[in-house]
This record gives structure tokens, C-alpha cells and sequence, in this order.
């Protein structure tokens, strides 16, 4: 079969066994859901496989484009392709939702058909935003994850769930609706009497700096509310705890990844001048987000809303590395972080779904000493904190070291500075995942309530235990995910160091530190 055959087959694989999940009995539509989510995660690994020697079309392995409704004077395609970046993303997706149907094996009691379905439309969704090469069709996928997303919330969620499915819904529909209009501009501005949403057009367009600034803006704010970057998060904790841990799993592992990479996608090669001058700005932003994250983390009684705050101070540090933007270090380190936070981020986010389906609570006081009872939980739950903490050896620690290093060295106004500032965020961090770590494992076992929880079962081990797996290679060895991240990300900021050159005046406080980015890549590779 052809590789880009491959590419169709990942990403319609899901939707085809909706017919067949929805006239199904209920066991039968589960293992069709399963065996379905188990192509995508089986082409993405052949697809890494043959990455370095595939055929490339701008950068982008596996392209493919099919007219969509294009004329003489409309240019809008079915364009797939797939750079190292995106392939990341991509593998990361579909490990996750294969563990997601052993999760939610024999957990989802109400509307069980409805909910397999939600979770294939959700795939299919997830993997085209990330191979997506036309604008418009990237919208259309970004658009179509809020609708299952808003059922993970608002039918298998808690009692909360309503309102949380609300805020979630206002918040995401404002920025969709912020970028389609941008879209819309750049496509009728990109050409002349016509329309074009056509990636490499509109990159080629070379808008003019203050109308960039405008289209930044819109993009950015759209991928900050997605991702969520501060101050653009209060959606954020709501929606995380009050959705079913499946929803919760997908938005933090994989939607907030949507947001950061739709900044190093699309904004940063669209508008290059815009992106240089926004960087030290939002590159603010993260590392408010860093700090505002880990303190209000520090707070938390409730399991899941800790951790959402974790994930909004996780954010910050890949917002830091993407707007380091002249440092390949600092670029990589950020797509790097991006596949460890989801695989850390979702290993804990399923341990306290299962920890809260024996226990009926989230709270933080309602549990000690449990390590005695549970200690294949124990362990397991010991090795995702550290992940998150970045402990040398497991996967936290390489991205968020290739953040700080390039983004000190970079050429971004107050790099230095705001590193320090980060690296304040990995201490908070420690201490409070540390904290909690102690508060529910470790002390006397004094409850009635704990002493009769059961440990893992055989199910929720095995669909641990690939997470685990890549926690300690990340760790030990993350050349095999950096070959394709920096095969891919080197064109991004060799583009953004040619366009800081001609920045107006008034914008000297980025220069370009040719020296310093030579030697970070000679040093990549």
C-alpha cells in the first residue's frame, strides 16, 4: 500500500467502525472500538519508521492533496501531510486512545454506544488538525474536537459538569470564531480576485508586518484559550475536574497540545515578523503561567484540579521554548516536552481515575498511607510524579533542560531573566507534587475507607505500563524522538532568523545571534 494511502487509512480508520459500534451490542462495540483504535497507533509507528527516508514535499513526508471545492478563483484542498513534528503528535494520539477504550473498559455505564462513538469522531478529529495542510480543513477539524469534547463533559462528567461544559464551549467556540475571520482575511489578501487556503500559499503570501500583527493576534489567542496559556485558562480547572477522566485525559495530554502546536505551526512560519515581535510577550505569558500554575497547584485539596493547574505551569515552559524561537535547542526541547507532559500528564490523570473509582473521592485528605495497600499504584504513581517533576532519567527533565538552556542563550529580549523565572516554576513544582505524593501514599493508614481499597488490576497495569515505558526512554534516550523534530523545526527558525533582519525600527530587541543559534545546532546533531 502506498505511504500515503497510510496516511487516509489512520485517519478514517475510526470513523469507519462507527456504523458497526452503533448496531452492535455493547461488548461487541467496545472490542470494535478497541481493535479500530489500534490501526491509527500501528500506521503511525510504521509511518516513524520510514520518516527519515520518505519523500518530501516542502518539508512534509507522506503529502497528499485532493481538490476540495476549488475553482478558477478558489483554491481549498483535502491537504494531508505529515513533518516530524506533527508525527510526534500523531504517534503520542494514537497510543493514548487505544488506553483510553482499556480505561474505559468496564467503567462507561450510561449511553455506552454514544460514548464509542464520541471517542472515534474524537481521533479522526485529532489526527487531521495535526496533519492538516489547508487552512480551511484545519479549522474544520479543530472545530469538530469541541463536540465530542463537550459530551466527555457533559454527559459522563461529574456533578459539576454543566456548567463546566458551558465555560469550555464559550470559551473555545470565542476563539474558533476569532480565527476563522482571520482565516477568511489572509485568504482573500494572499491572492488577487480569489481565495486561497492553501498552507503554502499564504506562507508565501509575505503579508505586510502590521497586518500580520492583527492575524497573530487572532491565531494566538484561538491556540492560548485551546492550549490554555494565561491568562486565558480559567476555563481550565473547571472543565478538566468535572469531566470524566477520559475527557480529562484527552484534553490534557492532547488538546492543550493542539494549542501550542497550532503556535509553531501556523503562527510562527504565517506571520514571521509578528511572531518575532509578540515573542518576548507571550513568552511572558508561559512563564507567568509557570509560576500562576505551580502556586495555585499548591493550593488544591482535589486531585484532578491539581493536576490541572500542573499541566497550565507544563504549558508555560513549551510556550517558553516555541518563543525562544532563534535557539533550535529551545524549539525542540519544546516539541519534545510537548510528547512527555502527554504521556506523564495522562499516566496521572488515569491513576486517579482508578484510585477515585475504588475510593468514591478526589480529595487529597480523604487518603494516607495507601502505599501499604496499593503498592503496584505506589510505584507506578511515584514514577509519573517524577516524570512530571523531570527527574533526571525519566522524560520530564530532557525537554524541560532544552528549554531553559536555549531559551537563556537565545536571542529573546529577557531570556535570561525569564528562565530564571522558569526555573523557579520547577522548584515550586517539585515541592508540591512532592507534597501531595507524601499526603496520599505514604503516613499511617488510620481510615476504614483505605484499608479496604483493592491495587491495580491486570487491565489497568498493561495499559500503564507503555507510559511508563516511554517515561524512562525519553529519559535515557530521546535521540529517536529528537531525529524528526529537528529534521522538521530547523526550516521554522531558519525562516524567523531571516525575517528578524528587516524588522522595522523601533524592534532591535531581538537581534540575531547567528553565532550562538550555529553552534546550539551544530550541537543538536
Amino acid at each position: 500500500m502506498e505511504q500515503t494511502n497510510l496516511i487516509y487509512l489512520m485517519l478514517l480508520a475510526p470513523l469507519a467502525g462507527i456504523p458497526l459500534i452503533a448496531l452492535l451490542q455493547k461488548p461487541m462495540s467496545k472490542t470494535v472500538a478497541f481493535l479500530l483504535s489500534l490501526v491509527p497507533f500501528v500506521i503511525s509507528v510504521l509511518l516513524w519508521a520510514g520518516f527519515s527516508s520518505a519523500e518530501k514535499y516542502e518539508g512534509f513526508a507522506y503529502y497528499s492533496s485532493v481538490s476540495w471545492f476549488s475553482s478558477e478563483n478558489f483554491d481549498i484542498s483535502f491537504a494531508l501531510g505529515m513533518d516530524g513534528i506533527s508525527l510526534m503528535m500523531i504517534v503520542m494520539t494514537t497510543l493514548l486512545f487505544p488506553l483510553i477504550l482499556l480505561y474505559s473498559w468496564n467503567r462507561i455505564e450510561k449511553q455506552v454506544r454514544l460514548y464509542y462513538i464520541m471517542l472515534m469522531v474524537m481521533e479522526t478529529a485529532i489526527i487531521g488538525f495535526f496533519l492538516s495542510l489547508d487552512m480551511l480543513l484545519f479549522y474544520v477539524f479543530f472545530e469538530l474536537v469541541l463536540i465530542p469534547a463537550i459530551f466527555f463533559i457533559g454527559i459522563w462528567g461529574d456533578a459539576n459538569r454543566r456548567e463546566a461544559a458551558i465555560k469550555f464551549f464559550l470559551y473555545t467556540l470565542a476563539g474558533s470564531l476569532l480565527m476563522l475571520i482571520a482565516i477568511i482575511y489572509m485568504g482573500t489578501a494572499a491572492v488577487t480576485d480569489g481565495f486561497t487556503t492553501n498552507y503554502f500559499t499564504l506562507q508565501e503570501a509575505g503579508f505586510e508586518p502590521a497586518l500580520q500583527g492583527w492575524l497573530f493576534l487572532a491565531f494566538a489567542i484561538s491556540f492560548g484559550i485551546k492550549a490554555p496559556i494565561f491568562p486565558f485558562h480559567s476555563w481550565q480547572a473547571d472543565a478538566y475536574s468535572a469531566s470524566s477522566t477520559t475527557g480529562t485525559v484527552i484534553m490534557a495530554a492532547i488538546l492543550s497540545k493542539m494549542g501550542v502546536y497550532g503556535l509553531l505551526r501556523f503562527c510562527m512560519p504565517l506571520f514571521p515578523d509578528a511572531f518575532a515581535t509578540y515573542a518576548p510577550w507571550v513568552a511572558t505569558l508561559g512563564v507567568i503561567g509557570i509560576i500562576y500554575g505551580a502556586m495555585a497547584a499548591f493550593a488544591q485539596n482535589d486531585l484532578k484540579r491539581l493536576l490541572a493547574y500542573s499541566s497550565l505551569s507544563h504549558i508555560g515552559f513549551i510556550v517558553l521554548g516555541i518563543f525562544a524561537f532563534d535557539s533550535a535547542v529551545a524549539s525542540s526541547g519544546a516539541v519534545l516536552q510537548m510528547v512527555a507532559h502527554g504521556i506523564s500528564t495522562a499516566a496521572l490523570f488515569f491513576l486517579v481515575g482508578m484510585i477515585e473509582d475504588r475510593r468514591g473521592s478526589r480529595l487529597i485528605s480523604d487518603y494516607q498511607g495507601i502505599a501499604k495497600q496499593l503498592p503496584i499504584f505506589a510505584f507506578l504513581f511515584v514514577i509519573s510524579v517524577m516524570a512530571s517533576v523531570g527527574l533526571p532519567g525519566l522524560s520530564g527533565f530532557v525537554g524541560e533542560f532544552m528549554i531553559m538552556l536555549g531559551a537563556f542563550g537565545s536571542a529573546l529580549a529577557g531570556g535570561k531573566v525569564l528562565t530564571i523565572f522558569a526555573a523557579t516554576g520547577v522548584i515550586i513544582a517539585g515541592i508540591y507534587l512532592l507534597t501531595m505524593t507524601r499526603k496520599v501514599l505514604f503516613g499511617k493508614l488510620d481510615k476504614a475507607a483505605n484499608q479496604q481499597l483493592s491495587d491495580l488490576r491486570m487491565r489497568e497495569i498493561a495499559l500503564l505500563t507503555p507510559l511508563v515505558i516511554l517515561m524512562i526512554w525519553i529519559g535515557l534516550n530521546a535521540t529517536p524522538f529528537l531525529r524528526p523534530i529537528n529534521e522538521s523545526l530547523s526550516p521554522g527558525v531558519e525562516q524567523v532568523d531571516v525575517d528578524l533582519e528587516n524588522i522595522p525600527d523601533g524592534e532591535e530587541a531581538l537581534p540575531l545571534k547567528e553565532e550562538e543559534g550555529e553552534s546550539e545546532e551544530t550541537a543538536l546533531r
